[in-house]
């Protein structure tokens, strides 16, 4: 689910668009992040972006998409090496 590397921090998410509220559900084998957007024109992935962002307090030029932008599942990279910032990674995913 989760992996630093030399670039940052990867996790492996699935989303879910056009929830009713944005939120991160972790489970056993999974972490789902449900966004109210729509999946259209990459308003979801932008959405993404910007919950993360917020939840983090972490600039969004500091996250990206690596893989999945057309799909459900997702990597994404967390440009962070902040010790901290790390730690609350972890907690969450």
């Amino acid at each position: 689910m989760i992996k630093q590397t030399k670039d940052g921090i990867v996790v492996n998410i699935k989303i879910s668009p056009n929830a009713k509220k944005n939120e991160i559900i972790k489970t056993d084998n999974e972490v789902k992040i449900k966004i109210t957007s729509q999946p259209i024109d990459g308003k979801a992935n932008k959405a993404v972006i910007e919950y993360l962002s917020k939840i983090f307090k972490i600039p969004k030029s500091y996250i990206e998409i690596v893989k999945g932008e057309t799909s459900k599942e997702k990597t994404i990279l967390f440009k962070v090496f902040d010790r901290a910032k790390i730690e609350m990674l972890n907690k969450v995913f």
